[in-house]
């Protein structure tokens, strides 16, 4: 058997790359019990959900949990600066060492084939949408990627061109595996939408944003857009959800409902309550949240740009995230459709969504696994 080894350090989260890295593994491990599995997490206060997840897997004989009481903050300056204290240390030696998007660790074994994740360049594309701190240390994450990996994952053909492009990286050692939307993102009932409606004061009909705030996100100009709508449309609300990142604190109206952060279960209510998901964000190296709403079969406004475009293909209503009349055209156009016409976005979301699926996805990652490390994975 190969040893495969994760970083899971960021499942701790919540975010897009942390269900990223908790689906991917869950369904590894699902499908493959001839490999070990080896789950590396470091964090200092948050530790009790990389428990949760090792009881997710307890039943599971091939994988082993390897949690350390460390900040991530340390380990940046460790690994991603100074780049010294091998994985090794702490896990032991291994075939695979699949490192996060956020750390770099030095592998001292030679034999040992490193691959990573790339969600986006977005520290090459928008560095002054970040704060500083994260483009340093991701940056220096990057350095040691180019420097050393054997292998990387990006979840488009656009990340994948831009990791090429900014990073000068060989083409054939940049994979595509896409990403899904977590099993649990589906079409609610009426019942489990109207409590957590209730829970955040939410009336219908409400159009639904979701992402961490930043401005990057766009979500500015969507609060500019909504004013005009809610001129002639009063009934309409708008909801955010997703925690504060940084840049700009947004200032809501009152027709705006600004959830904060949500469980997994209580954002697929949201999606499944909406009338609308609008996604304006001005550049995405996947766009998650377009999947996960159109899994709940929601009709999608979103960008004609980057991964955007990619992943909602002719299944969304696509804007120019930059021109206003564009967006508010669009949101106007979903908001007054009837019931056959909304039905028929609904029956082009939920077939969109369809074509990803985290099974496949870890069905691609684990062919592209025994293909580096020259084994044959056998599947059940």
């Amino acid at each position: 058997p190969v040893k495969i080894a994760f970083d899971i350090s960021q499942i701790v989260y919540g975010t897009g790359a942390s269900r990223y890295i908790r689906q991917l593994v869950e369904h590894l491990v699902k499908i493959d019990n001839k490999n070990q599995y080896i789950l590396f997490g470091a964090s200092l206060r948050q530790t009790s959900k990389f428990k949760e997840f090792e009881k997710d897997l307890e039943k599971y004989p091939n994988v082993q949990f390897k949690i350390v009481k460390l900040p991530p903050s340390l380990l940046e300056i460790l690994w991603n600066r100074l780049h010294i204290v091998p994985i090794e240390k702490f896990i032991g030696e291994v075939d695979i060492f699949h490192s996060s998007d956020w750390l770099e660790p030095p592998v001292k074994s030679p034999s040992t084939k490193k691959v990573t994740i790339i969600h986006d360049m977005i520290v090459y594309l928008f560095p002054s949408a970040l704060p500083k701190k994260i483009v340093t240390n991701q940056k220096n994450k990057l350095k040691w990627v180019k420097k050393e990996s054997d292998l990387i994952f990006t979840n488009s053909q656009t990340s994948r061109q831009d990791v090429i492009k900014f990073l000068g990286i060989s083409p054939e050692k940049v994979k595509v595996i896409s990403c899904a939307a977590a099993p649990c993102f589906s079409p609610q009932s009426e019942e489990v939408i109207i409590k957590v409606l209730e829970k955040y004061n939410i009336k219908k009909p409400y159009i639904l944003s979701v992402g961490t705030q930043e401005p990057r996100k766009n979500i500015s100009l969507l609060l500019e857009v909504f004013e005009k709508i809610f001129q002639d449309r009063p009934k309409a609300s708008l909801v955010l959800t997703g925690k504060y990142g940084w840049g700009k604190q947004i200032n809501t109206g009152t027709k705006v409902i600004s959830t904060g952060f949500v469980s997994e279960a209580e954002l697929a209510a949201l999606y499944s309550g909406s009338r609308v998901f609008v996604y304006p964000s001005l550049y995405e190296g996947f766009g998650l949240p377009i999947l996960e709403a159109m899994a709940c079969g929601v009709p999608v406004v979103t960008s004609n740009n980057s991964s955007m475009q990619e992943i909602a293909k002719d299944a969304a209503i696509l804007v120019d995230p930059r021109n206003k009349v564009q967006l508010e055209k669009a949101l106007k156009f979903v908001l007054d459709l009837n019931l056959d016409n909304y039905q028929k976005m609904v029956r082009a979301s939920l077939d969109r969504a369809r074509k990803y699926s985290w099974s496949k996805t870890a069905k691609e990652t684990l062919q592209v696994f025994g293909e580096i490390t020259k084994s044959n994975p056998e599947m059940e």
